[in-house]
C-alpha cells in the first residue's frame, strides 16, 4: 500500500511538472548579427589581401563572419598566372585569410582541367555551383550548395554560375578547358531549391552567383526565396533592392572589398547595411601577410623591358599593335583578335613582359589558317562578334562587307588569305574555319614578345583604330 501511494506521488507530480512546463510561452526569437565580407572578379590580383586580412580580423573580434568570394579568381595577374604552380599564390592567400566559400567563375577554367583539380584540392575553402556536372572529368564535383554555421546561425549558399560561352551550353572560357564538363542554364535548376532554406534548417539562404548583375536581378525577380544575392561576372559595384531581395556586388580586381552587416530574426533579415570599402583608402594592414605578398610579387621576369610604347594606348589602340604583331610575326595576310582577348591598356615608356601578360593572360595559343575572302565573310557575319584586324580594310556597305587590300584594291570572295589567330576564337566560331590549321609553338602572349624582342621594339599606335563589327 505504502509503495502505491509512493508511485501515485511520483505521477501526480511528474503531470503537475508537465502541465506547468506546456503552458510557459515558446521563448522570443533573438537578433542574431552576422558580417558578410565578399570580392569577386579579383583576376589574379593579390597586392591587396593584407589588407583584406587587417578588415576581416578586426571584425572577427567583434561579432560572427562569413567570408566569400562570387568567383573569377584567376586570370590576370602574371604573378598568379606564371606561378611553378598557377593560380597556387591566389589559393595560398585566401586559405591564410580564412574563406569560407566560393562559387567557381568562368575564368576558373583557363589554366585547364588539371590546375583546376589541384587548386580546388588546395583550397581550405568550400566550392559551390548547382549547375554544373563535372563527374566526368577529374575535377572535384562542387556541391550545389552549402551551409555554413557560424555561432548560433547556418546560412545557406547556392552557387550558380553562367552559360553565355560557346552555343550558350558552357561559360565564357576555351571550349577546350571545359570538354567533359556539362553545364545548366542556371534559369532551369534554380526552381528546384525553393525549400532549400527550411529543409536545411537555416537561418538565411544566399544565392553567391557568378552570372552577372543583370542576371542577378532577374533571379531576384522570378525567385523570393532568397535572402541575399551576392553576385559577379559584370564587374559591378551594386547595392540594389530588386523584389525585395537585396542584390550586391564589390567591383573587381580587388580594388575593394564588400561588407554586408546583417541582424537576423526568425529565419528573415530584419537589417541589413552595405559598404564597399575603397582598399586604395585604407592605410592598415597585416604585416605578415604583405611579405609574403612581396615574395609572391618577386619574379625578375616579368620586370624585363622589352619594348617602348610611344603613347598612351587603350583597347582598342592595343588591338592594333595586337594584331599587327601577329600577322608580321607569323608572316600571313591577315590577322584577327577578340576584343575580350584584349585586357588591358598599354601606359607609355617601357614596356615589361608583365605588361605584355596583361595585356594577353589566357596562354591561348596560335593558329594559322588559310581561308578565301568568301570565308572571312561568313565568318564576320556569322560570328555576331567584333574583332580587331590587320592586313586589310574592312567596310559594310548595306548587308555587304567589302574587303579591300592595303592598297586599296578590293578582294574578291575566291581570293585565298592566310590568316593567323588565337585559337580560342575557332574553337568557339568552328563553323566558320576549316577543320586543319598549323597550330604554331608560341602562345598569343609570347608571340607578342617575340615580335617585340625581334623587331624594333616600338609601339605607336596613337591614331589607330581597326575594329569591325557587322551589324
Amino acid at each position: 500500500m505504502k509503495s502505491l501511494n509512493m508511485l501515485l506521488t511520483v505521477f501526480i507530480t511528474v503531470f503537475l511538472l508537465s502541465c506547468s512546463n506546456s503552458d510557459k510561452p515558446n521563448p522570443e526569437p533573438v537578433e542574431k548579427s552576422l558580417t558578410i565580407f565578399f570580392i569577386n572578379d579579383q583576376h589574379g590580383q593579390i597586392d591587396n589581401f593584407s589588407k583584406i586580412k587587417h578588415i576581416i580580423d578586426t571584425e572577427r573580434l567583434q561579432t560572427n563572419v562569413i567570408v566569400a568570394c562570387s568567383g573569377d579568381m584567376f586570370s590576370g595577374n602574371p604573378v598568379v598566372d606564371n606561378a611553378s604552380e598557377e593560380g597556387a599564390p591566389m589559393i595560398d592567400l585566401m586559405n591564410r585569410i580564412g574563406f569560407d566559400i566560393s562559387v567557381i567563375g568562368n575564368h576558373e577554367f583557363d589554366y585547364g582541367q588539371e590546375v583546376l583539380k589541384n587548386r580546388m584540392n588546395q583550397a581550405d575553402f568550400e566550392w559551390v555551383c548547382a549547375n554544373v556536372d563535372m563527374s566526368s572529368s577529374d575535377i572535384p564535383q562542387p556541391k550545389a550548395y552549402h551551409t555554413i554555421s557560424k555561432g548560433d546561425l547556418n546560412i545557406c549558399f547556392l552557387g550558380l554560375v553562367e552559360t553565355y560561352g560557346k552555343d550558350g551550353a558552357i561559360p565564357s572560357t576555351h571550349p577546350n578547358k571545359v570538354k567533359g564538363i556539362s553545364f545548366e542554364d542556371h534559369t532551369h535548376v534554380t526552381g528546384n531549391y525553393a525549400q532549400l532554406k527550411y529543409e536545411e534548417e537555416c537561418d538565411l539562404l544566399v544565392a553567391l552567383t557568378h552570372i552577372g548583375l543583370n542576371s542577378d536581378k532577374e533571379l531576384a525577380k522570378q525567385h523570393t526565396f532568397f535572402d541575399l544575392i551576392i553576385g559577379g561576372h559584370s564587374h559591378s559595384k551594386a547595392q540594389e533592392l530588386i523584389n525585395g531581395t537585396p542584390v550586391f556586388q564589390a567591383g573587381s580586381y580587388l580594388n575593394q572589398l564588400g561588407k554586408i552587416t546583417l541582424v537576423i530574426k526568425n529565419q528573415e533579415v530584419i537589417e541589413y547595411d552595405y559598404d564597399i570599402i575603397e582598399l586604395s583608402s585604407y592605410r592598415d594592414y597585416d604585416a605578415d601577410m604583405q611579405l609574403l605578398i612581396d615574395d609572391y610579387n618577386n619574379l625578375p621576369y616579368l620586370k624585363e623591358i622589352i619594348g617602348y610604347s610611344h603613347n598612351d594606348h587603350d583597347r582598342s589602340q592595343v588591338g592594333c599593335f595586337y594584331t599587327d604583331a601577329l600577322r608580321n610575326y607569323l608572316d600571313v595576310n591577315v590577322s584577327f583578335q577578340n576584343t575580350g582577348g584584349v585586357r588591358s591598356g598599354l601606359y607609355s615608356g617601357d614596356i615589361s613582359r608583365r605588361e605584355i601578360f596583361e595585356i594577353s593572360p589566357f596562354k591561348n595559343g596560335v593558329i594559322k589558317y588559310e581561308m578565301s575572302v568568301l570565308e572571312i565573310k561568313q565568318f564576320l557575319i556569322g560570328s555576331a562578334s567584333g574583332f580587331y584586324y590587320s592586313g586589310v580594310r574592312i567596310e559594310q556597305n548595306g548587308q555587304t562587307i567589302i574587303i579591300h587590300d592595303l592598297s586599296g584594291n578590293e578582294l574578291s570572295d575566291e581570293t585565298i588569305l592566310t590568316i593567323g589567330i588565337n585559337d580560342f576564337i575557332p574553337a568557339v566560331h568552328d563553323d566558320y574555319f576549316p577543320d586543319a590549321g598549323e597550330l604554331q609553338p608560341l602562345t598569343a602572349a609570347q608571340t607578342l614578345m617575340a615580335y617585340l624582342e625581334e623587331g624594333d621594339g616600338q609601339v605607336d599606335y596613337q591614331n589607330c583604330n581597326r575594329y569591325f563589327r557587322y551589324h
